[in-house]
This record gives C-alpha cells, structure tokens and sequence, in this order.
C-alpha cells in the first residue's frame, strides 16, 4: 500500500504542509515514488495515528519524537493508547452529563449544585508541566489569582480569549496584513489580555515575542487558533507588534 501525500492529509485530517513538516524534521519520514513525490506506506500510517495520538496528550513534537523512539512496539505503545483513551472518554461522560444536569436545571428553573456542574472539569490538569518548566511557585501564583477572580471574573477572561482569537481569525479572513495598523490594535488587545493574566504585569517585547512563538511551536495553543497556520498569522502579528513597543 503507498498513499501519496495528498491522500494521507485527506484521510488524517492534517496539512499537507503538516506532513512534509513532519518529514523535513524527521518525525514522519516519507518515501519517495519514481516521480519523486512523497509515498506513505502502511508502517508510516500507524506511526502518523501514535503521532497524532501523543499530539492529543498535549506533547511537543521532539517529546514525541522521543517516546517514538523508545516505544518500538506499536501493538503495545497502542494498546497504552487505548487505555489513556478510554480513561478519557470517561472524563468526557462527565463533563456530558454535567452539561445535560445544567440544561435540566436551567429548563425548568430549578437550582444545581457548582460541584455538580463541574464534575468531570479539571483547572490543574497541567499542574505538573507547569511546576517542571517554571517551578511550583509559578503554578501556586497561577492557581491563586485563577481562583481569586470568582466564577464571573472567570468568565469573563475565557470570553475575552474567545473573542480575540475571533479578531485574529476575522482578519486572517479580511486579508489584512499582519503589520498592519488594523492588526496591531487586535494585538494591542492581546497583549492586555496577557497582563490581566500575568497579574497586571505587562510582558516586555521579548516576552511577547517567545510567547507569539510558542503559540505555533506547541500545537495546543495553535489548535486555539485554528491550526499552525493560523497561529502562525496570530505570532507574525504580536512580533510585528512587540517590535513596535
């Protein structure tokens, strides 16, 4: 079985820039036909769905990379996957059945309880990365000012983060040039919003800047964004925008 590259992205649902990426760093290794184009057989099919698989838990491409490596076994490093992923599923059972009890209630005016509307739901799932690459003095810091904005304030951040990646994707959309004055004032906004979160202390250009890039680098926060390309308009803005600060 060879796949051209083409079909890979159709039936994946990623990039053909994704995967010539993939190859060009070597995390997906492509053959090549008589013609030169990229082929994909059925080894480098299994390896893609482990790669995608590992890209859901969060991972980096070079620590996925790594655990590639260690993990020869595909039956087995697949088998691990199944598992995590039914872990998961049941975590998303809960976080359904917490939603339909809020519907119920909010149908028939009826009061619920805040640990029944968030059962399922976990702010510190990414407690441990956060302690390993800036410390448990960052995450407690994070932790306190999250739990000191209340529900509404809460509520409040997550709204004005959805509507900020909808200006980026709206001029995306328009064409608009990621320099342009029109861009700046979305990443204006951006920025703001990045000091609300870092407890009124506004990042430096530099820092906006390693943080535009980790928005393409980490593809958690491009899925925010929709996707690396898209992310990749949102950093060009901010580095363009630091650059003027």
């Amino acid at each position: 079985m060879e796949l051209s590259i083409q079909q890979v992205a159709s039936a994946s649902g990623i990039s053909s820039r994704t995967l010539r990426h993939y190859d060009q760093i070597g995390l997906l290794p492509a053959g090549r036909g008589r013609n030169g184009y990229r082929t994909y057989g059925r080894e480098d099919l299994v390896r893609l769905q482990r790669i995608l698989l590992l890209r859901q838990t969060g991972m980096g491409l070079p620590q996925i990379a790594g655990v590639l490596a260690g993990q020869t076994d595909d039956v087995v490093a697949l088998r691990e996957h199944l598992e995590s992923l039914r872990a998961q599923k049941v975590q998303l059972d809960r976080q359904m059945a917490s939603v339909v009890r809020t519907i119920s209630a909010l149908e028939k005016t009826e009061k619920i309880m805040a640990d029944e509307m968030f059962d399922g739901f976990d702010h510190t799932q990414y407690r441990e990365e956060v302690e390993q690459r800036w410390g448990q003095q960052a995450y407690a810091d994070s932790d306190s000012w999250w739990r000191g904005l209340g529900e509404s304030g809460q509520q409040e951040f997550l709204a004005e983060s959805e509507a900020i990646a909808a200006a980026w994707a709206q001029a995306r959309a328009a064409g608009l040039a990621a320099d342009s004055q029109e861009v700046a004032v979305i990443a204006a906004r951006h920025a703001r919003w990045i000091e609300q979160g870092w407890g009124g202390t506004a990042p430096s250009p530099e820092a906006l800047k390693g943080l535009a890039e980790m928005y393409v680098a980490d593809e958690r926060f491009a899925a925010a964004y929709g996707g690396v390309e898209a992310a990749s308009y949102v950093r060009d803005g901010l580095v363009a925008y630091a650059a003027t600060q």
